[in-house]
């Protein structure tokens, strides 16, 4: 599947949280400018990293934090419920959405 096929949403840190929209979630975030995450909530803390210390696969992982920079053009990739940016820039970020996994619930 391409991306955009099932959405996209633009977000510029001064809009607040988005949340995806029912059955769906974010697979894809791409940074239009130099930001970091305020929120980033995992479809599953057991499939992706979110801000949380105990979201991710795997053992020894590092927490994400609104320390974290994300460089201007990087694209992160995942399934996210919700995210936020931290700055409104005049850069922001574009959300790519995908279907939600079944049997999870998004909303």
């Amino acid at each position: 599947m391409a991306f955009g096929q099932h959405g996209s949403a633009f977000i510029d840190g001064a809009s607040g949280a988005y949340t995806a929209p029912t059955g769906k979630v974010i697979v894809a975030i791409q940074f239009l400018a130099d930001n970091s995450l305020s929120v980033l909530t995992p479809e599953a803390t057991s499939d992706c990293f979110g801000l949380s210390a105990n979201s991710g696969q795997g053992t020894n992982h590092d927490l994400v934090d609104a320390t974290n920079v994300f460089p201007k053009g990087i694209t992160i990739y995942g399934r996210w419920t919700t995210a936020r940016i931290n700055i409104d820039n005049d850069g922001g970020a574009i959300l790519y959405l995908g279907p939600a996994k079944e049997g999870i619930s998004t909303t």
